[in-house]
């Protein structure tokens, strides 16, 4: 059965596009086509930035509502996606090919985790602080919302990665216009209704998806107060160059080429660190920014390394999306899956030896399929150790010492999560600090809604998660008193 819609959500309402075109969706499970929304063109962008407008200027709308008012709607988002968790699993792993373990676990809860920790965050809130001055007076500083979002969101994380720029933004005030992915767009709908369902204020969330033409129009719009992008580093330097101009703020949540550093005392169990080793290096296909796929491997122990994540690719379940013993699912589309394979052509011209897949999968025939790749003998100056692949591909990389590594570490132009390896806590901890990352993790990576997320240099500017995201979407007014 095709899924077929023709309305977007724009002003607490379903509207009809502006223009004919359609977005066609097309399963990566088996390349079969899925269904078709419309494709958003300027004037829906126009209708929507009008909209979260009118809704954030209302003398009593959003914005002017108390944060308590304010957690309670969102609570009610929350208990409202909930019900729709079993179909967001369904609509996002069928287009993306998430495996729906992976779905299950983040995007079917993570926005509601948001939803709950940021309406908590501001319930009792006021956004008043006063200062006493030096002069003798006093100082009233007022944190006031930024005003209308511009949310930007691809398409591996689509439900998670919109909740971090709508949670902390609604706490705040803000109004939104949301452009989702067009490789994933049905869940979008799912949201749309649960906003629907929870009394969330006409106007104050609306969703158009389209395209990158489209994504531009709307940083561009005059009407827009502020910029929340998470994709591609070539993407993010354009949009951080238009707000630039425009003086408009911008948090970017850009790419990475994370390590994950193997330091000479880590217990290299599978059965024991399995499967933490592969959620911070080979979740979601490898289709996640932080993901650590350079392993820094130290040259006493490098062909045992070699062999541990050779045998935890190899072992890996590849299949279906839907089916739930599915650990590897297909790349999300046709294009995704012929980048992987470039790199991989690259990283074998290079002299790099392939120790595990390489290919596509025997018996999948159908889909875009990428086998887990594992490259032995790499160099960090290869383009398969420095350029983002986005795909299960992981490169091996020996280093003499702890120093070493950490230069290593930090010889690239990304700087986003990565994690350290090793028996000993504190001497992690005293590696973990020496790396120029945004995030990372100690025998292990996972974010945490508590803290804040995001990279330096090429992967991007700002905070997500944590108080500190909270801030972004805020401005401070001193009155002086």
């Amino acid at each position: 059965m095709t899924i077929e819609r023709d309305l977007f959500y724009i002003d607490g309402g379903w509207r009809a596009p502006a223009s004919s075109g359609k977005i066609t969706v097309i399963s990566p499970n088996n390349e079969q086509v899925l269904g078709s929304v419309p494709e958003g063109a300027p004037a829906d962008i126009d209708a929507a930035v009008a909209a979260a407008r009118a809704a954030f200027d209302d003398p009593n709308g959003w914005s002017q509502w108390s944060p308590a008012e304010r957690a309670d709607a969102m609570a009610r988002l929350a208990d409202a996606l909930d019900k729709r968790a079993p179909e967001i699993v369904q609509a996002v792993s069928s287009q993306n090919g998430m495996p729906v373990a992976v779905s299950e676990k983040l995007e079917a809860i993570f926005p509601q985790l948001l939803l709950r920790y940021y309406g908590d965050q501001v319930r009792n809130e006021s956004f008043d602080e006063t200062r006493v001055g030096l002069f003798g007076g006093s100082t009233l500083v007022n944190r006031a919302p930024i005003g209308v979002v511009g949310a930007i969101v691809p398409w591996n994380f689509p439900q998670a990665l919109a909740a971090f720029k709508y949670a902390p933004g609604l706490a705040a005030g803000c109004t939104f216009v949301i452009k989702p992915s067009p490789e994933t767009v049905f869940d979008s709908y799912l949201l749309a209704e649960a906003i629907d369902e929870a009394g969330i204020p006409a106007g104050v969330i609306n969703i158009v998806p389209g395209g990158r033409e489209l994504g531009a129009y709307l940083v561009a719009h005059p009407d827009v107060d502020k910029v929340a992008f998470t994709g591609s580093t070539t993407a993010g330097r354009n949009i951080g160059e238009v707000c630039g101009r425009l003086l408009r703020p911008v948090t970017l949540e850009l790419g990475g080429k994370s390590a994950a550093i193997i330091l000479d005392d880590a217990d290299l169990d599978l059965a024991k660190i399995g499967e933490q080793l592969f959620g911070a290096t080979l979740l979601n296909n490898g289709q996640a920014c932080y993901l650590g796929t350079r392993v820094l491997a130290p040259k006493s122990r490098y062909q045992e390394v070699v062999d541990v994540f050779t045998g935890l690719a190899s072992s890996l379940t590849l299949g279906d999306s839907l089916d739930p013993t599915t650990q590897i699912g297909p790349m999300a589309s046709a294009r995704q899956r012929d980048r992987v394979e470039s790199y991989i052509a690259k990283g074998r011209g290079d002299g790099a030896r392939v120790t595990t897949g390489g290919g596509r999968p025997k018996g999948l025939d159908a889909g875009w399929f990428v086998e887990p790749t594992i490259f032995a003998d790499v160099e960090n100056s290869y383009a398969i150790a420095q350029e983002e692949i986005f795909g299960p591909v992981l490169s091996v990389i020996a280093y003499d010492g702890d120093d070493e590594a950490i230069r290593i570490a930090n010889d690239s132009d990304y700087g986003l999560g990565g994690s350290v390896w090793t028996s000993d806590h504190d001497r992690g901890l005293t590696v973990a600090r020496h790396i120029r990352t945004g995030t990372i993790g100690i025998n292990g990576y996972l974010p945490d809604p508590t803290a804040p997320f995001g990279g330096i240099k090429a992967s991007g500017l700002g905070r997500e998660l944590g108080p500190e995201a909270l801030g972004t979407y805020l401005v401070p007014k001193s009155i002086y008193l």
